[in-house]
């Protein structure tokens, strides 16, 4: 079987809802494309019948791929995971949710046949979330744009196509914390946008919780700017400045007026908050970036698989770097 022009990866976790519908649109898109396609699934540890429905689908559709990890990895990785053995030309990743419309894949082809070598979807509207969401990722986006070292576009997620080359590059990367749309930016190629109004989830729960939103917008500051180290810099040149000019009004106070109110315990017990506060953050910041870097230092893989099926061109050499099983299924 020859590669197919196009691959299609889909992270997957406890969508048992979404995923015949899903298909169901997927597969009108590959159908309308001009070449072959698969369809890669990656299941990141469901706990539902996820699973299930996606070995039916693969029988049923030899263009369907899937992968899935011995235990919940989370999305990145499994965005990465699927990035690994897919072996399209083109590579469109998106969701499982439907928010990430497949209609506008076509729209994508036509620009990666334009010469553009990075499609990115760029959201000019959320549906149906709530104002404080929306804030917060309002403020998100352009918070990271302005103190991220690379220029990350504002208002995007995974959802885009990328050329093979620039699939290769990603998968010569192997850092751990990974946050996919700024690795993106940061490899360069030529790259245009697609506006598009997100619509809201299909069916099911919301996976990205808050935690997880905050905990995946940390990796993407800290994978992408030095500034909250140079901020504790700041923080604390400030802190020894505010420390000297106290000095000096305690000496003051204590010298020219020393019934005044404030060289009492008050003043002491708000300077030792303070300061306190100060180190506190400090050592925050820097346990952010020491405890991604024994993260690296260990160089565990990045993920585990317990099963795959439907890879054509994926040798047991390659296969077995991340699963266990003797005799892939190649089929």
């Amino acid at each position: 079987m020859t590669e197919p022009l196009y691959s299609v990866i889909v992270p997957i976790y406890n969508e048992e809802a979404n995923l015949p519908e899903l298909y169901s649109r997927l597969s009108a898109v590959l159908d309308s494309l001009d070449g072959t396609a698969e369809l890669v699934f990656v299941n990141d540890g469901s706990r539902d019948r996820s699973l299930v429905l996606i070995r039916d689908l693969h029988q049923q559709d030899a263009r369907v791929c899937y992968l899935s990890f011995a235990r919940n990895f989370g999305h990145q990785i499994a965005v990465t995971a699927g990035l690994n053995f897919a072996q399209g030309r083109a590579v469109i990743i998106m969701d499982a949710d439907l928010q990430d419309p497949p209609e506008l894949i076509p729209q994508m082809v036509q620009q990666w046949q334009a010469g553009y070598q990075v499609v990115y979807a760029q959201r000019t509207k959320r549906q149906k979330e709530s104002w404080a969401k929306r804030l917060l990722a309002y403020g998100f986006y352009r918070t990271l744009k302005r103190l991220a070292d690379v220029d990350i576009p504002t208002d995007t997620g995974d959802f885009c196509l990328m050329d093979r080359q620039v699939v290769m590059v990603l998968n010569s990367m192997p850092e751990r914390n990974r946050y996919i749309r700024g690795l993106r930016a940061w490899i360069g190629f030529r790259q245009t946008a697609i506006p598009f109004k997100r619509d809201p989830r299909f069916a099911g729960d919301v996976k990205y919780t808050f935690r997880k939103s905050l905990g995946l917008g940390i990796d993407g500051l800290v994978s992408f700017s030095k500034v909250p180290l140079r901020i504790s810099t700041y923080i604390g040149l400030v802190s020894a400045a505010i420390a000297l000019l106290m000095a000096v009004l305690v000496l003051y106070w204590r010298f020219f007026e020393p019934n005044s109110r404030l060289t009492g315990f008050a003043t002491i017990t708000v300077a030792i908050f303070f300061l306190g506060a100060v180190q506190l953050i400090s050592i925050g910041i820097l346990g952010e970036y020491i405890g991604r870097i024994y993260e690296e230092v260990k160089g565990r893989p990045l993920y585990t698989l317990a099963e795959l099926g439907g890879f054509q061109n994926i040798t047991p050499k390659v296969a077995n770097r991340y699963t266990s099983i003797d005799n892939p299924d190649q089929g």
